[in-house]
């Protein structure tokens, strides 16, 4: 039966699709290698430029920064995926102890060498091939197929390197093991497999070495620029960093990084040079306070404090995981969930949620993890739950002690009241002659007007004490007197919290009525609706703790009118009416 868009001729002749085409032009078969090179995006990402905001090396500052830089993920990857290579040898052979990586941008030549043990240089019985050739010569081979076998390498998929053979004009590998010397040249994005050379090694020196010049074209690109430059000679840092007693040479100058912890280091470096808040004796801000720990073989941590966006750092099995994943969310979730229990004993008015805490963490992790899964081929993201990790990393009471001492929970908490400040903002009266929507407010008439500083406002103890002032405005007159009643005892402002106040209307209705405005120092009143609040409540307990109230309300949020003569009064009733002889009156 022919397909939708295929229309078969009655007279046997060539077949041809709706638009013309003939139907083997329509479908058609590649092989593996063709299809790699013709859907590139779906083994190494993307082959077109794009903006990304990075980290990347910086030569002039020893340290790591973060700018917008132009690169082509697909030709990083190629890269970065012999880098992993070199790096997991150190877990197959512990007494590896030595990583070389040159980049040659004029000649566009990179290579990567580790010493330790090499690949063996044995025929394959059932490919006939020499193993190295297999690695790195065909498609889908790779050591790391058993998944009932837990390994902590980088590799598992089976394309790794050859995706470097096949997107270089030249890929050379050369290998020793304690009998021979490999050497093998594929060219022409691995279409051509030179015969390999094989020769004795009586000095018993093992090593790989893999030396290649990535195909340009098929990246859009002429030359490897400064930006791709800074980004590989991080990745050649995080090496430096990630793989533990090993020393890491770039460009034949060993990397002054011998373990995590100055590796991290790198990234506040560049934090403390590039502040403009100076306070120790050269003039440069103080370094951030680095809180690190090895919590066991498998898992290293560390803290530091954010300017308020959560960042990352992390590796799984020398793998850069730029955007995380389940590991990071692991480490954090931790620290997260013990700092949102100090910050709720200093911040009962408002409840700092978990995620706002996280914006101010800035954690770096470093994991083994028994065959991680990730998102992509590209392995930015891990994705493999946590309770498969192989292992746990619970985070030390002295760690997690520290990090409370960092002054992240007073930055939280800063930022809380801060939130805080902003939303009751959103409350603030504001000086005009007339406001409406609050029912029982007798308003005095020139009250927000440019006499608005000699009028009065008279809050009552509830709407029976209200209808006597108001009686009283027929004495005095409307013009510099108002008059808003109480609704019983106004709230405790000093220690409810943030939601109790936003959403109690009296409080707002106050602000409203006075023209307050949230966090102002006042030194007058010109800028208020009115010049005086007269405090009339009764002479009993009640009226007492209303009164008392009513200034715990101004002394929490606007301490200055306090002190501002005047502005305060209070109109005192009457406790007991005094009547002469048996009269009336």
């Amino acid at each position: 039966m022919p397909g939708p868009s295929a229309a078969s001729s009655s007279n046997g002749g060539t077949s041809t699709g709706a638009d013309g085409r003939a139907i083997e032009d329509i479908y058609q078969k590649k092989t593996q290698l063709e299809h790699i090179l013709l859907r590139p995006d779906t083994y190494i990402g993307s082959v077109e430029a794009v903006q990304q905001l990075l980290w990347v090396y910086d030569s002039a500052t020893n340290s790591m920064v973060q700018r917008n830089i132009s690169i082509v993920p697909g030709f990083y990857k190629i890269i970065d995926e012999i880098l992993v290579n070199a790096a997991d040898n150190k877990i197959r052979d512990p007494n590896m102890d030595t990583i070389k990586v040159t980049i040659n941008r004029e000649a566009n030549e990179i290579s990567v060498y580790n010493n330790g043990q090499g690949i063996p240089i044995q025929v394959h019985k059932e490919e006939k091939v020499y193993v190295p050739e297999l690695i790195f010569g065909h498609l889908l081979t790779s050591s790391n197929y058993n998944d009932n076998e837990k390994k902590v390498t980088g590799g598992r998929n089976g394309y790794g390197a050859k995706l470097c053979n096949i997107f270089s004009t030249e890929f050379i590998v050369e290998t020793a093991d304690k009998l021979m010397k490999y050497r093998q040249r594929f060219s022409n994005n691995m279409s051509n497999i030179e015969k390999p050379k094989t020769t004795a090694n009586p000095r018993k020196e093992e090593y790989t070495r893999i030396t290649f010049k990535p195909d340009l074209a098929k990246f859009g690109m002429t030359s490897i620029d400064e930006d791709m430059e800074a980004l590989l000679k991080k990745r050649v840092y995080d090496m430096a960093g990630t793989v533990a007693n090993v020393k890491v040479f770039l460009n034949n100058e060993r990397i002054k990084i011998r373990n995590f912890k100055q590796y991290i280091d790198l990234y506040t470096n560049h934090n403390s040079s590039s502040s403009s808040n100076g306070s120790n004796s050269n003039g440069d801000a103080p370094k951030p306070t680095i809180i690190h720990q090895i919590v066991n073989q498998r898992w290293e941590v560390a803290f530091t404090v954010s300017d308020g966006q959560f960042q990352q750092v992390s590796f799984v099995n020398g793998i850069c995981t730029s955007k995380g994943g389940t590991h990071v969310n692991y480490v954090a979730d931790q620290i997260v969930s013990k700092l949102v229990e100090a910050i709720k004993k200093k911040n009962k008015a408002a409840p700092v949620k978990p995620f706002q805490v996280k914006s101010h963490m800035w954690v770096f992790v470093n994991a083994l993890i028994e065959n991680p899964a990730f998102d992509s081929q590209t392995k930015e993201n891990m994705t493999l739950r946590a309770s498969a990790f192989g292992s746990k990393c619970e985070m030390p009471e002295e760690f997690i002690k520290k990090i409370l001492k960092s002054g992240v929970v007073e930055n939280v908490l800063s930022w809380a009241r801060f939130k805080q400040d902003q939303q009751l903002k959103k409350t603030d009266g504001h000086k005009k002659s007339r406001i409406s929507g609050i029912v029982k407010l007798e308003d005095a008439n020139n009250a927000g007007t440019r006499n608005g500083h000699k009028c009065t406002l008279i809050l009552t103890e509830g709407d029976s004490a209200k209808a006597l002032a108001v009686s009283g405005l027929s004495v005095v007159g409307r013009d510099n007197y108002g008059v808003f009643p109480l609704r019983g005892k106004l709230l405790n402002v000093r220690d409810a919290t943030h939601t109790q106040i936003m959403d109690n209307k009296e409080i707002n209705q106050v602000k409203q009525i006075l023209g307050l405005q949230h966090g102002k120092v006042y030194e007058s009143v010109e800028t208020l609706r009115y010049g005086h609040l007269m405090i009339m409540t009764d002479q009993d307990h009640d009226g007492s703790h209303i009164k008392g109230l009513i200034i715990n309300f101004l002394d929490h949020f606007f301490p200055s009118l306090l002190r501002i003569p005047g502005f305060l009064v209070e109109f005192i009733t009457p406790i007991v009416k005094v009547s002469m002889g048996g009269g009336s009156g």
